[in-house]
């Protein structure tokens, strides 16, 4: 697992998990809920804390930690809180399992993982769901999704995608001319040729290979998948690509656009608040301030509010007009 350090959560020192415990029963007991006291520890502590900090609330109480936040909190706060305790290695087995479960498919959390994570993340993700649900992920999603994107959805779980090694310009040529060929001078498209190459080429390869589709047709590769697809094949086409370029610029804009408009997309917003804030979120947060002229923070900000406001902009930590 690759080490990240560019995460705003981080381990808090002095940390006491018996503390912390009897702070947040404390904060639950009795008439009314202490919501600050709630989320000013959960947001402050990093995951593993947050383990152990339901395991000291067992241990002194006889409680689930869990629990009570479901039995105090409301709405979105609750969703937050208990996503922040949702054990990390668990958290995307857990989102994706949702994703595929009863009536219809939420395709957008399917695209969002599967084309963000690393070969290495995704074959843990799948080893995860086998022990956690015992079944195969696989086959569940083979089981709701079809057509080319379910072809591209099951060549990104295969987590072979090509080490990044020295880039062969003969073949980023080649691969380049491929994809012209399959989509901008073809009459339809072949979009196997796409799936292939975007599902399976290394990320310093596809890169270049990028450049020189935009030298060979004049166009970007976004644009082509923007005429030549459609539907759900398209929004993972271009997720793909997009993470290619910057994983961080790629959760900017899927945040960015959780939060645009009429309405807001909490699911995705705490997801990716919760997924990547021991992760990468001050990349995310410099790529957004970069990209829509506004910060991260300020967003949040004019767009949620209370104590699910609160704990967001903790999560986030820091503002950067």
């Amino acid at each position: 697992m690759a080490k990240y350090t560019r995460g705003t959560v981080t381990a808090f020192a002095p940390f006491d998990a018996r503390a912390d415990a009897e702070a947040l029963r404390k904060a639950m007991k009795g008439m009314g809920t202490d919501e600050e006291t709630v989320l000013k520890i959960l947001t402050t502590r990093n995951n593993a804390q947050r383990q152990e900090i339901a395991s000291a609330f067992k241990t002194l109480f006889g409680r689930d930690l869990v629990d009570d936040l479901k039995s105090e909190l409301t709405g979105k706060f609750e969703t937050l809180m208990v996503s922040l305790m949702r054990p990390a290695y668990i958290f995307d087995a857990h989102a994706l399992k949702h994703a595929i479960k009863g009536a219809g498919t939420n395709e957008k959390v399917l695209t969002e993982i599967l084309a963000s994570r690393t070969p290495s993340e995704v074959q843990n993700i799948k080893q995860v769901y086998q022990q956690e649900y015992e079944a195969n992920l696989e086959d569940k999603i083979t089981g709701e999704t079809s057509g080319h994107f379910q072809r591209l959805l099951v060549v990104l779980l295969q987590a072979n995608r090509d080490p990044d090694a020295g880039v062969d310009e003969a073949l980023v040529e080649q691969d380049a001319q491929v994809l012209f060929r399959a989509g901008e001078l073809k009459w339809g498209t072949d979009e196997e040729k796409f799936i292939t190459i975007l599902g399976t080429r290394s990320v310093s390869h596809l890169r270049r290979v990028f450049d020189k589709y935009m030298t060979i047709s004049g166009f970007q590769i976004e644009e082509t998948i923007e005429r030549e697809t459609s539907g759900d094949l398209e929004k993972l086409l271009l997720a793909v690509v997009k993470c290619v370029r910057s994983v961080p610029a790629y959760f900017a804009e899927t945040l960015h656009y959780s939060m645009k408009g009429a309405g807001t997309d909490d699911d995705t917003l705490i997801r990716i608040m919760v997924s990547r804030s021991e992760v990468d979120l001050l990349d995310i947060r410099r790529e957004f301030r970069k990209n829509f002229a506004k910060s991260l923070y300020q967003m949040i900000q004019k767009d949620t509010s209370g104590d699910y406001r609160k704990a967001l902009l903790l999560l986030c930590g820091g503002d950067d007009e």
